[in-house]
Order: C-alpha cells, then sequence, then structure tokens
C-alpha cells in the first residue's frame, strides 16, 4: 500500500514547490525529470518520457512515402514559364 505524507509547498524564486521524500520517489521511480498535469482538481506527477531525436522516424516515413510515390514536389511537372526556363535554367 503506497505511503501518504503530508507536506507544504515552499516558495522557490516567484514559483513554488513541494519536497518530496526519498522514499516516495523510490517507490515511485521517478526520476531527476517529471512530467506534471493538472487533472480533475489534482496534479499528476510522472517521469517525464525519455527525448526523442526530433528527427526520428523520419527515414521510415520518407522511404513509405517513395512506395506510394508521394515523394516528388508538387511543382516538379509544371512547364517552363518562359523560354529563358527552357534554354538557360539548369537544375
Amino acid at each position: 500500500m503506497a505511503a501518504t505524507v503530508r507536506t507544504r509547498i515552499v516558495r522557490i524564486g516567484n514559483s513554488q514547490g513541494v519536497r518530496i521524500p526519498k522514499p516516495l520517489l523510490e517507490q515511485s521511480g521517478v526520476g531527476s525529470e517529471v512530467e506534471i498535469e493538472a487533472q480533475d482538481h489534482q496534479l499528476v506527477i510522472r517521469p517525464a518520457k525519455a527525448k526523442r531525436h526530433p528527427r526520428e522516424g523520419w527515414e521510415e516515413e520518407f522511404r513509405i512515402m517513395a512506395e506510394r510515390g508521394e515523394d516528388r514536389l508538387p511543382d516538379w511537372d509544371v512547364p517552363a514559364l518562359n523560354s529563358w526556363d527552357e534554354r538557360e535554367w539548369e537544375w
């Protein structure tokens, strides 16, 4: 059964905080970073999810797009707008 501990909210600069006793931290598995969410008039504190690389999964998504033929820019098939485009422009 989970232990219940009463504690005070303390001022930390312009914010406020709660000291969490070590035994509760050990029981909960919370590490050095947490996510805090207000939910139904309660604060829910849980371990922070591992940070993902911003482009994680892109390679697989690009492969799927290529299989579907969705990897072309929409303006690739636009005809030249004038003769200069046809003669002078190179990709």
